[in-house]
């Protein structure tokens, strides 16, 4: 093993699963980064999932961008796919709007509530498990937040030294969604 080369798939699994003692924990973030950590992470993702497409990035704790044969897809842990990663995961969401006071106060009370005038609670669920992915807090009108499309071809060729076999161009495609959606 190199030099930062100390930590076994099993420590990292014990890491993220908050398994190991606070000083362990302390002395893995004062020593260098092990050069396969991602490789390591990716691993026990792809060990929690029962479906045999490579991850190449998770998203959120049940969101992961695969590689299928012809294209890269958000998928759920439990196999639901969203589409294609460049189009905000959230459109395809069953999507829960708290957008009344009544609403709202299932969730805040007092001063922490929010001004239902102003703002709303979006939940989104998948449509194949039915889990909470994310909530958000949006001014009404405001879109879906897209917040993460990552540019994967440039991570794993300069970050990871390692290019992914095809090139996909990296431009968000959402607008050519909802645009799909007005021309029917």
């Amino acid at each position: 093993m190199a030099e930062y080369d100390i930590y076994d798939v099993e420590d990292i699994r014990k890491l993220v699963d908050g398994e190991l003692p606070w000083t362990t924990v302390q002395q893995m973030m004062k020593n260098g980064k092990d050069r396969d950590r991602f490789d390591k992470w990716l691993v026990i993702l792809q060990g929690r999932v029962p479906w045999k497409e490579k991850i190449l990035l998770p998203l959120t704790p049940a969101l992961f961008i695969v590689q299928k044969p012809k294209e890269r897809v958000v998928k759920c842990r439990c196999g639901h796919e969203f589409g294609d990663y460049r189009v905000n995961w959230k459109l395809s969401a069953l999507i829960y709007v708290r957008d009344s006071d009544e609403k709202i106060s299932e969730v805040y009370r007092g001063h922490e509530k929010p001004d239902t005038e102003w703002i709303q609670l979006r939940e989104y669920y998948c449509p194949g498990c039915g889990s909470q992915l994310e909530v958000e807090a949006m001014p009404r009108g405001c879109p879906p937040d897209f917040e993460f499309l990552p540019d994967l071809d440039t991570f794993y060729r300069e970050w990871i030294g390692r290019p992914l076999p095809e090139t996909v161009e990296f431009v968000d495609r959402t607008p050519e969604r909802i645009k799909e959606w007005t021309s029917r």
